[in-house]
């Protein structure tokens, strides 16, 4: 489903509070905040509208159709409408707005559409952000509680510290909604703080941790009806909160030939988070083979010290050069560098000879 930047909201009565916004016209900001707000209509019956808020509910088999004004404005429908509306969808651009038509409406249609105006320089139009508009659209279906799915069950992955979804979405705002988890049978507790739920997208973990892993799946209760939702199947990922910094440090940065060089990166990060260090040096262009002693470490309270240390032994002049270290984990990679220097071995002085 295509998601915008909401356009901000105003309360009757209540002035709007307008943020890092450089401006010495206050009142035309907070103008075009209220504009922002109207764009957007519903088309009730011919000749009668109606402004819409944040959902509005419209029965299944009967007509949607949206207004909304400016001119250019481009169209974001719920995912199933982009890939097969089977010529249901149409929009139209008239002379101070577009209207958005679906008819034949069924409970998959449920979702959130979204009207941007363009600005336009010569054929270079470009959605304007802030003054979108949108409206999430439920289609009660009496025989299908949740939006149909063609799969039997989703593989989500739960990142640490990373807020995840589990898209339980129903078709009509009335029905009743609970978390349930496979094995063991049991139903999971909806405090509002680790685990949410919006009737506009499913359940929210906020902060996932290893426990929530498992199969589950919803339920959705309205009346005498009662049906399951497809599985998840919630995957653990210690997920690192940030790129790795690695540190990189030789032995020496001027050795002679003949020398053992040792190069040790190092690389601080939390614990049981997986870090990869790898290599790049001189003496790879010429094959020198690649010997290293790696090691992972405690380093105090959820920390841990992954290191490589990269072992050269009887140095030569094509050993001389940057040394590169690269960490990598989930977030991305990170690299370090230094210059080693390699002079030649002193030739013997030649011994005096005997008179």
């Amino acid at each position: 489903m295509a998601h915008c930047q909401e356009a901000q909201k105003i309360q009757p009565g209540k002035k709007a509070k307008i943020k890092n916004v450089k401006s010495t016209k206050p009142k035309a900001a907070a103008a075009r905040v209220a504009s922002a707000q109207s764009l957007l209509t519903q088309v009730v019956r011919k000749g009668r509208f109606q402004r819409v808020g944040e959902t509005i509910t419209v029965r299944t088999g009967d007509t949607l159709e949206l207004r909304c004004r400016g001119k250019p404005v481009q169209w974001t429908v719920p995912s199933y409408l982009e890939e097969d509306h089977e010529g249901r969808l149409k929009t139209v651009e008239h002379e101070k707005y577009g209207v958005l038509t679906l008819v034949n409406t069924t409970g998959a249609d449920t979702g959130e559409f979204t009207c941007f105006p363009l600005f336009c320089e010569d054929t270079d139009c470009r959605r304007e952000y802030s003054k979108a508009a949108k409206v999430f659209v439920f289609f009660p279906d009496p025989q299908e509680l949740f939006v149909p799915s063609s799969d039997y069950y989703e593989v989500v992955q739960l990142r640490t510290n990373w807020p995840t979804v589990l898209p339980c979405q129903v078709t009509s705002p009335e029905a009743k909604v609970t978390l349930h988890r496979e094995y063991p049978p049991s139903e999971v507790p909806v405090d509002g703080s680790e685990i949410s739920f919006d009737v506009k997208k499913g359940f929210t973990i906020h902060r996932p941790r290893p426990h929530h892993a498992g199969e589950v799946y919803c339920v959705a209760s309205l009346g005498n009806l009662r049906q399951s939702s497809i599985k998840y199947m919630l995957i653990y990922v210690n997920y690192p909160r940030a790129v790795p910094a690695p540190v990189i440090q030789a032995s020496s940065s001027s050795l002679t030939a003949g020398d053992n060089l040792r190069v040790t990166c190092s690389v601080m990060g939390e614990q049981d988070v997986a870090i990869d260090i790898t290599w790049d040096y001189p003496g790879q262009q010429i094959g020198r083979p690649q010997y290293t002693q790696d090691s992972v470490t405690p380093a105090g309270a959820n920390t841990q010290q992954s290191q490589s240390v990269l072992l050269v032994d009887e140095v030569r002049d094509v050993d001389q050069g940057t040394y590169t270290c690269t960490a990598h984990n989930l977030q991305g990679s990170k690299s370090a560098s230094t210059t080693v220097k390699v002079t030649p071995k002193a030739s013997p002085k030649p011994k005096a000879k005997k008179p």
